[in-house]
């Protein structure tokens, strides 16, 4: 699954109760953080919204590790998605409260986006490797 031709988005899924804490962490910073906020509801409001059981394995979610590239720079990182309390880039822990964090959530292997960077420069993310911990609550 890849961006289309036309520019359209790849079809993202979020679990259910992530759907709901997400919606909650973009409204609480939309006034301080207005873009990310935005964006991270945009991506939401598209979102095939499923139970945790029904989720494909190789979807970003919630503390998933992600193995993504920078299609224009060649960069590669490995990161965790984590909520923005457990962030720590030294650690390679990303916030979704973050641009790039914000355009990883649901994206599921093989996949690309097109997404801004906080310079506002558009970047094609594609994600290579999805990892889900073991875990029983997704949801902070």
């Amino acid at each position: 699954m890849t961006t289309s031709q036309n520019g359209q988005k790849p079809i993202i899924h979020v679990i259910d109760t992530e759907a709901d804490a997400l919606y909650e962490l973009a409204m609480s910073i939309e006034e301080r953080s207005p873009d990310v906020a935005g964006k991270l509801c945009e991506e939401l409001d598209r979102a095939n919204v499923v139970a945790a059981e029904d989720l494909p394995h190789d979807v970003v979610t919630m503390q998933s590790e992600v193995e993504f590239v920078d299609e224009r720079s060649c960069d590669r990182r490995k990161v965790q998605l984590v909520w923005p309390r457990d962030a720590n880039l030294d650690q390679n822990r990303l916030s979704v409260l973050t641009l790039v964090g914000a355009g990883l959530i649901g994206m599921q292997a093989g996949s690309a986006i097109n997404w801004p960077d906080r310079s506002g420069k558009e970047r094609c993310l594609r994600i290579v490797d999805v990892r889900q911990p073991e875990r029983t609550d997704r949801a902070a």
